[in-house]
């Protein structure tokens, strides 16, 4: 009786990219709705609605981890596939920041404060992750894209009390993403945001030329083929 072969590393880190592959949609779409969840916890108040939103938020965190651990399983655990996604473990236990919120009492630390932007960031990264694997167009994919960078943005500028209204931190978050300006309080973090969203305007304005221009090029080739 012969034994089955033995995978080599290369297969099994094969095996699990085709395995993320075929999670791509269905995870996606989970990724997009985590946001949405993300920014209920952030501006409700009511009890019932912010055990609802947590227990939510808990329940796709836990499918994520479950996916990622499948995924290294099939990898079998090997060096290659932590080197490639090192960085979806921290996206990861950035959650895990809540359970040490007793630490908020050292004032210098303000654990709270980091958990929340922690998730913020993490539930942007996957959005912008799924919107990837959802759309197949580079113009839809750069609007869906932009559609996250402007709530996570607002959510930031929420959570750091540089705006205590929430429409006004949508509101200017849009409005700095879309053009590169319109952020009017001047706190540290704003100015940072502000830049970093006036870059990330340029690379948009950038590649919707690119791929505008592209589209024209495209078409007129075809007129003088015909």
């Amino acid at each position: 009786m012969t034994s089955a072969p033995v995978r080599s590393t290369a297969d099994r880190v094969e095996a699990a990219e085709v395995l993320a592959a075929r999670l791509d949609r269905p995870m996606g779409f989970l990724g997009l709705l985590f946001l949405f969840v993300i920014m209920g916890q952030l501006l409700v108040s009511e009890p019932g609605w912010t055990r609802i939103l947590s227990v939510a938020g808990w329940a796709f965190w836990s499918v994520f981890v479950a996916e990622f651990i499948l995924r290294a399983y099939v990898a079998g655990f090997g060096k290659a596939f932590w080197r490639r996604n090192w960085w979806q473990v921290i996206f990861l236990l950035i959650p895990f920041l809540r359970f040490i919120r007793a630490l908020q009492a050292v004032r210098a630390l303000r654990v709270a404060r980091v958990a929340r932007v922690g998730g913020i960031v993490s539930a942007g990264v996957r959005g912008s992750r799924s919107a990837g694997r959802l759309l197949s167009t580079r113009i839809g994919w750069l609007a869906a894209v932009t559609v996250v960078v402007v709530l996570a943005s607002s959510q930031l500028l929420y959570a750091f009390e540089s705006q205590t209204d929430y429409t006004e931190a949508l509101f200017e978050a849009a409005l700095a993403t879309v053009t590169g300006t319109g952020i009017t309080t001047d706190d540290p973090f704003s100015q940072v945001l502000k830049l970093i969203l006036g870059v990330y305007s340029v690379a948009v304005f950038a590649t919707l030329a690119g791929s505008l221009g592209a589209f024209f090029l495209r078409d007129e080739d075809r007129v003088r083929a015909e």
